[in-house]
């Protein structure tokens, strides 16, 4: 799985920005199952026939930036896609993804010399702030770089034995176990019912895909595969996130106080028993803020029985972070737990 990872991470796509994204997933899911490209760009995989029907749900997309206006001396001005911290992006070297290949850049900034007073040296500078800089002339720049050009993060991938480092995790380890699961399933042949693998687009554009392909698929159950705040770094207390790395996936229990995903009952208690029976470490999930493609697919059709299974992770929504491996394989022993045992129901 960690090669895999290490291939999703290392790809490109921002929202609605998806190719290279999509045609991993597509190579890899069409290796173990019925595949295709649906209408919005999510890539529906299916296994097995007949009732019930159950969605497992992983976006493809990332944050990012969008070019917005090129200034008379060549340097790039941009948009954000996604929910971004600005605080982050501050000197960051980006590619710039144009028709004529990819482009470096740098996040421009004053330098600490130049700031006259404590004041200065405090001020948060807000995106619409900020600009890129590629070390071009403006008219090279210009020649080259175009209005809705996607801005990606120039991020390297670390293996750490049991850890790794990497661009978009947020939700590359997701799909990461939506192949996993989907491999083991193609070998199951107890297999009851069928299981739609989807690999979403534009989730961090408001859960965009999961709104057409839910409706599409029209399933009985449903569960989101995402990432979680992991909250066992110096800044976070223990009452923002009590989530580990390598202590277990997470099991939504409320998204955004309610605002996002509030799980079946059926599916959130399913899911622990499924954990305490087979032995996987697990985590509870309450989230104040953030929503996965979940709180889109329990509110389609009729509702659909919805629950979440997320991999805690370090620095998401930020160019780099951290997950665990261990975390990654729990995820895909229960949610195919989950599956078996929705299957031997009569």
């Amino acid at each position: 799985m960690k090669e895999r990872l290490e291939r999703l991470s290392k790809a490109y796509g921002i929202s609605g920005y998806e190719e290279e994204v999509r045609e991993i997933m597509l190579k890899e899911l069409g290796r173990y199952a019925e595949v295709e490209v649906d209408r919005f760009g999510n890539v529906v995989s299916k296994i097995g026939s007949g009732s019930p029907k159950i969605m497992l749900a992983a976006h493809m997309d990332e944050i990012g930036l969008l070019v917005k206006h090129i200034d008379e001396k060549g340097f790039i001005h941009v948009i954000e896609m996604g929910g971004i911290d600005e605080e982050t992006l501050l000197a960051k070297n980006v590619w710039i993804l144009t028709e004529k290949g990819p482009i470096p850049g740098v996040i421009g900034f004053k330098p600490p010399h130049l700031k006259r007073d404590e004041e200065d040296q405090k001020k948060k500078l807000r995106l619409d702030e900020m600009y890129i800089d590629t070390g071009l002339s403006a008219e090279e720049t210009k020649r080259r770089v175009q209005v809705g050009d996607a801005v990606v993060f120039d991020s390297k991938f670390f293996d750490l034995g049991n850890r790794v480092m990497g661009k978009a995790l947020d939700n590359r380890a997701g799909c990461a176990v939506l192949v996993e699961v989907m491999k083991r399933l193609s070998k199951m042949s107890t297999l009851k019912g069928t299981v739609y693998g989807v690999a979403t687009a534009q989730e961090e554009l408001g859960l965009k895909g999961a709104r057409t392909s839910a409706f599409s698929i029209k399933p009985d159950y449903a569960l989101s595969i995402d990432t979680a705040i992991a909250g066992d770094t110096p800044d976070i207390k223990e009452t923002e996130s009590n989530l580990k790395l390598g202590a277990g996936p997470a099991i939504t229990v409320v998204e955004a106080s309610g605002r996002g995903m509030v799980p079946s009952p059926q599916v959130k208690r399913l899911l622990i028993e499924c954990a305490r029976n087979k032995g996987i470490p697990y985590q509870l999930e309450a989230t104040k803020g953030g929503m996965t493609d979940g709180a889109i697919i329990y509110m389609s059709n009729e509702g659909v029985k919805t629950g979440g299974v997320s991999i805690p992770t370090r620095y998401i929504h930020a160019p780099s972070g951290i997950c665990d491996l261990r975390d990654l394989e729990n995820a895909t022993r229960l949610i195919l737990a989950f599956v078996e045992s929705l299957g031997s129901k009569p």
